[in-house]
């Protein structure tokens, strides 16, 4: 809160008894408006820059994976406001997106946690997919400088699967396990 001090009268001398105080409150977003307010408007790069760091880092499902990378292009570490309405274009160009729900949240003076599920439908399928989600976002001063993103990518990218079979060895129970037709 910042006091501020304003004298009302002439120039001299001047009547200290007519003082007009006010009090000035500056009210900073918290972590989950900041959030909240970046999700409203993911897709508009003025929106998302004046909410952001202009080194903001976003990681999407993963640190670094060349194969899903090929499936969905936006997973991976990105860095600055552009690259969040990037990955939102390139969300929204794939799936309809039917159901975005926040379930919980966690919240301090730096950090929010998200967590919720949403459905999409591919736009080029029609195959729908339920997630849950996880939503880590911290913030710096004013501004959102880090957001991590985690759901279920086996099932997402798996919304993309035109035909074929899938085979894993070695998972839990040490025998190959084929998935699809």
């Amino acid at each position: 809160m910042v006091e501020i001090e304003r004298i009302v009268g002439g120039p001299e001398p001047v009547d200290r008894s007519n003082r007009l105080h006010m009090t000035l409150e500056v009210r900073v977003k918290t972590p989950l408006e900041l959030l909240q307010t970046l999700l409203s408007n993911p897709t508009n790069i003025e929106h998302v820059r004046g909410l952001t760091t202009e080194d903001v880092t976003y990681v999407s499902l993963n640190f670094n994976n060349p194969e899903l990378h090929k499936v969905l292009p936006w997973t991976g570490i990105n860095r600055g406001p552009q690259s969040i309405v990037d990955v939102f274009n390139g969300i929204g160009r794939v799936w309809e997106t039917k159901a975005f729900e926040v379930k919980d949240v966690i919240a301090n003076e730096h950090s929010v946690a998200m967590f919720g599920s949403f459905t999409y439908k591919t736009r080029t399928l029609g195959k729908e997919i339920t997630s849950p989600f996880a939503l880590l976002a911290k913030v710096t001063g004013d501004k959102i400088s880090y957001i991590q993103f985690m759901e279920d990518t086996f099932g997402t990218a798996s919304s993309f699967r035109a035909s074929g079979t899938w085979h894993f060895r070695g998972v839990a129970t040490g025998e190959e396990v084929s998935v699809g037709s």
